[in-house]
């Protein structure tokens, strides 16, 4: 009978169906990739707008390219249970492997000539699941949209043309704000005197199924020692890693986890805008710094600080910088792994 489970009739109609599914199932993943429509903004796109003249430095990361790593713990004090029911914000300790960077793609460039600094987190929880996180030391970011950033990019790439700039500017105003603060914020003598943070709103669901969204930052314990130009200038190419292995070499390096809580209203999709200061902040725990290692054979060397790793309590909100970041941080991972042999690894005997 045509209606039997196992007659061909059925059969045929099962074989078309699950063909439509895989068809429906390959546009997505083409239209996804951009090849449907050319102009559409792809992860291998942002990646490629990153690259300095000279090209991509082969095996290392396409962005933060220069940086180091290290382990430690994060001591959950259980105040920010009451906003997630993440493990890690139940009362305990939790270990950590981090990376100290610099947002440059340069994996050479010196100290003094990058900006932006960055600090990127794993902490895996005794349940298995784990929290990942990269963190910048400026407190609003420079364009409100994942297309803006690749304009932004593609802008400053452009050294033929004096107005790219002038012109991006005019389209994006909310750089302003941002080029005001790297305009006149001080620059401080090492990684563990600055604050980082994560500018992308998250959201988080605590054990009574309620729902905050917020955004976080990590304030170092140490009081900032601020730099001049030329100061900066006569600490040499690689100081931060210098100064941050003989902190660490000395005594554990702190920074306290501050959430912060959005109200109604707030721009929670647009990193470029800060929250007001009197926004509701919760101190979490401390992040707890105890041994640097060299990157090349470090214990961040191949962790990819995908922001959208996040465990059963915190989720994504509608801030569009996330998706595309773990996008881009794919892109980027895949191609630093597959040119492994030209990244100068260390053994043991030396540089090989």
């Amino acid at each position: 009978m045509a209606g039997r489970p196992d007659s061909p009739a059925s059969n045929v109609r099962s074989l078309i169906v699950i063909a439509v599914v895989v068809a429906a199932l390959v546009a997505a993943f083409v239209y996804t990739a951009g090849w449907l429509s050319p102009g559409r903004l792809t992860p291998a796109k942002l990646v490629d707008s990153l690259a300095p003249p000279g090209g991509p430095a082969l095996g290392f990361r396409r962005n933060h390219a220069k940086g180091i790593c290290f382990t430690g713990e994060f001591e959950s004090n259980g105040g920010a249970a009451q906003l997630s029911k993440a493990r890690m914000f139940a009362a305990g300790t939790y270990p950590v492997t981090g990376r100290f960077n610099l947002a440059t793609a340069d994996a050479k460039a010196s100290d003094a000539m990058a900006r932006v600094r960055g600090l990127s987190l794993r902490i895996v929880m005794p349940d298995g699941s784990e929290w990942r996180s990269a963190m910048i030391d400026a407190p609003i970011f420079p364009v409100a949209t994942p297309q803006a950033f690749f304009e932004l990019q593609r802008a400053l790439a452009r050294k033929d043309d004096p107005n790219a700039m002038k012109n991006f500017a005019a389209a994006h105003p909310e750089i302003g704000a941002f080029g005001a603060w790297a305009g006149s914020a001080p620059w401080t003598a090492s990684y563990a005197e600055d604050r980082y943070n994560s500018l992308n709103s998250f959201v988080f669901t605590n054990a009574e199924g309620r729902d905050e969204t917020v955004r976080w930052s990590f304030v170092p314990a140490v009081k900032p020692e601020n730099l001049s130009a030329d100061e900066l200038k006569q600490r040499g190419a690689d100081f931060l890693d210098a100064d941050i292995a003989q902190r660490v070499g000395g005594a554990p390096q702190r920074w306290s986890m501050m959430v912060t809580v959005a109200n109604a209203g707030d721009p929670t999709a647009d990193p470029s805008k800060a929250w007001p200061e009197d926004r509701r902040t919760v101190e979490a725990g401390t992040l707890v710094v105890k041994a640097i290692e060299p990157e090349p054979d470090g214990p961040c060397r191949d962790l990819n600080f995908d922001p959208t790793v996040l465990p059963p309590g915190m989720r994504v909100s509608d801030d569009p910088f996330p998706a595309a970041r773990s996008a881009a941080y794919s892109v980027s991972f895949n191609r630093r792994t597959a040119e492994d042999k030209d990244y100068p690894h260390t053994t043991a005997e030396g540089a090989k």
